[in-house]
């Protein structure tokens, strides 16, 4: 069976592991039980579920609370459609391959030739934070372009890129943007009177903390199922006092946004 995903420049958003994870999240109720059934580390599950809630206009999935083991996992009426819909045009799409083989059949078939090509020129990229936003202001400068970004009701964010990155994006008020962020690049505070160059103050919870021998990786959920991700070090960590449910603020420079256009 061909495979199915939906991919946009800035990487794979859904496929047949993401569907299964959020399958097996409606199932169990549960994402380190869903994580066994894909089968997915706890931490590939999570970072999963925080790329797809990041970039979807509603969460796919959310924390429940209550219960006998005091809360869980649980997929949003949202996310059971979008499971739907990527099932539907799965069974279509395999149709229409399946269709398209028997026409350029035989012994120099192209067509899964054709496919891992497609598949190989998708961009991938190392950025831990990836935000669908769209554009609802542009000042510009003489060499930079500020651009003004809504994440959601709630949360906006501050780009500085050059003349040259905008006017080749062809960015307008309006435009859908995706807004990427290197985990490296997030700072973190608890001081919300910290006086800071930063332009960008993404407040939340702790939400996850990976720790490392060196290093940790802390996840802030920012409400509405948006997360951002901090790579700190284990001392930091021990200085700013972080825990699970501490109140952190997720500190990004301006010229730290890289922006990739949808469509």
């Amino acid at each position: 069976m061909s495979r199915f995903e939906v991919a946009t420049e800035f990487g794979n958003f859904l496929g047949d592991t993401r569907i299964r994870l959020l399958e097996a999240i409606a199932e169990h109720g549960s994402i380190s039980r869903a994580a066994r059934h894909v089968p997915l580390s706890y931490k590939a599950a999570w970072d999963a579920v925080d790329t797809m809630n990041n970039l979807a206009d509603q969460a796919l999935v959310e924390r429940a609370t209550g219960g006998r083991q005091g809360g869980g996992t649980r997929l949003t009426d949202y996310g059971r459609r979008v499971i739907a819909m990527f099932r539907a045009v799965e069974r279509e799409y395999q149709i229409a391959f399946d269709r398209l083989s028997q026409q350029l059949g035989g012994p120099d078939d192209s067509v899964e030739a054709c496919q891992r090509l497609l598949r190989r020129m998708n961009l991938r990229i190392s950025a831990r934070n990836q935000f669908a936003c769209s554009v609802t202001g542009l000042r510009e400068g003489v060499v930079d372009y500020e651009v003004y970004l809504r994440m959601d009701a709630e949360t906006n964010l501050v780009a500085i890129i050059t003349r040259q990155s905008a006017e080749d994006l062809g960015l307008r008020i309006g435009s859908e943007v995706v807004a990427l962020v290197k985990a490296s690049c997030v700072l973190l505070t608890t001081d919300r009177d910290l006086r800071t160059s930063a332009r960008n103050q993404l407040w939340g919870t702790v939400s996850r903390i990976h720790e490392g021998p060196v290093n940790a990786e802390v996840v802030v959920a920012l409400g509405a199922g948006k997360h951002v991700t901090a790579v700190v070090t284990e001392e930091s960590v021990q200085t700013l006092g972080l825990a699970l449910g501490t109140p952190a603020g997720a500190l990004i420079k301006s010229s730290d946004i890289i922006l990739s256009v949808i469509g």
